[in-house]
């Protein structure tokens, strides 16, 4: 038994000549665990007893080890009894615990680096410093973190913090909804505090833009997206029945002219283009974007408080209904006497189907469903249909 344990354990050694005490280390996945086992005289494994470390579930059974043997060994509490009332020698014994521990550390990755004592003292130090009211999350590892904000027009954030296990040292992963790159500076002296500050800077930087989408959704009937979040740089704005402009802003130049592109059957867009385009030269930044697209328009935004959204929400005339996933009809038939909207996807599968359609590149030509005048719609919707 001893020459095996000796074998298997190098690092593990008896510390007196009747070898009932060993203290050292068991060796798994190349780390090393500190461990110290008080054996009674007749050696016999289910009057063990442990001796180091702070009081450790497993006190009971005879083992007690370092605080990182302790930290991933917390759940197989049962399975170490078992195996140690069942081993018939140390060297059996020590076998089945660095088993458990494999499949431990196999299960938890994390915990190839667990974090020390310091680090869970440092960190509820640096929360403190921050304010309690600001956590809104902390998961059982202390390592994911929630973090309140509120920028200066009384918008509420949250910086999300994915703490490394050497922290401070190395520097955590920060998320946020942001419509643009969260970038943060970090050195080994840097605290929750200052991660935080550096983060209400980067919102206040990005309230020009957040004002201007908060006044379109709040003026106008926003079609698209569906639940507008603050990642997102995109409205369409409904403008009548079947059309609509879909604007996106610069989050680093909210006020200057944004991208547009008018969506609708081409007898009604064509006069808005040429508007657009003609007083292009009118756009104000000083003024708001929602004014000045009014303005280079020359149109009444539809609003809550003049129209009821059910006004623009047209199924589509193929499946019948108005959103189909996170699209909504985009595609109208261009005869004034018709103006039917379809799902680029509905469209596509339509006129692909029908012998009389032809294709051309990226375009499909084809005959309307409801009143057989040409209709044209594009490819990319083959590709949209196979991924859902």
């Amino acid at each position: 038994m001893e020459s095996l344990l000796i074998r298997d354990n190098p690092l593990l050694l008896p510390l007196n000549k009747e070898k009932t005490v060993y203290d050292g280390f068991i060796t798994v996945q190349e780390r090393d665990f500190r461990i110290r086992i008080l054996l009674p005289s007749d050696l016999q494994l289910k009057r063990a007893r442990g001796l180091i470390g702070a009081p450790f579930p497993f006190f009971k059974i005879g083992l007690h080890c370092c605080w990182q043997l302790r930290h991933l060994l917390h759940e197989y509490e049962h399975i170490l009894k078992q195996r140690l009332q069942q081993s018939a020698d140390l060297a059996s014994f020590i076998l089945e615990l660095k088993t458990v521990l494999e499949v431990a550390l196999n299960r938890c990755p994390e915990g190839r680096s667990v974090p020390p004592p310091r680090y869970y003292s440092q960190l509820i130090s640096e929360m403190e410093t921050l304010g309690w009211d600001k956590m809104l999350f902390i998961d059982m590892d202390f390592q994911t973190l929630k973090l309140r904000a509120e920028d200066s027009s009384g918008r509420q954030h949250v910086l999300t913090v994915k703490l490394k296990s050497k922290h401070p040292a190395e520097a955590p992963d920060c998320s946020a909804d942001l419509p643009i790159p969260l970038t943060i500076t970090w050195t080994p002296q840097s605290t929750l505090e200052q991660l935080h500050s550096q983060f209400l800077l980067v919102l206040e930087s990005l309230t020009d833009f957040w004002d201007v989408l908060d006044e379109i959704d709040r003026k106008t009937w926003v079609l698209e997206p569906e639940r507008p979040s603050r990642f997102d740089t995109m409205r369409r704005i409904a403008i009548g029945n079947n059309v609509s402009i879909k604007v996106e802003v610069d989050p680093r130049h909210p006020k200057m002219l944004p991208e547009c592109c008018l969506l609708g059957a081409d007898h009604v867009v064509t006069p808005l283009r040429n508007k657009l385009n003609a007083n292009m030269h009118m756009w104000n930044p000083d003024s708001s974007v929602l004014n000045n697209l009014r303005d280079v328009l020359e149109i009444e935004f539809p609003s809550p408080a003049t129209h009821e959204k059910s006004s623009f929400n047209v199924e589509c005339g193929i499946c019948y209904s108005y959103r189909l996933e996170d699209a909504i009809p985009d595609q109208v038939c261009n005869d004034p006497r018709c103006g039917q909207p379809f799902h680029q996807a509905c469209l596509y599968e339509w006129l692909r189907a029908l012998p009389s359609s032809r294709q051309s590149f990226n375009l499909v030509f084809g005959e309307c469903p409801y009143c057989n005048k040409p209709i044209t719609v594009k490819m990319a919707a083959q590709r949209s249909l196979g991924a859902a």
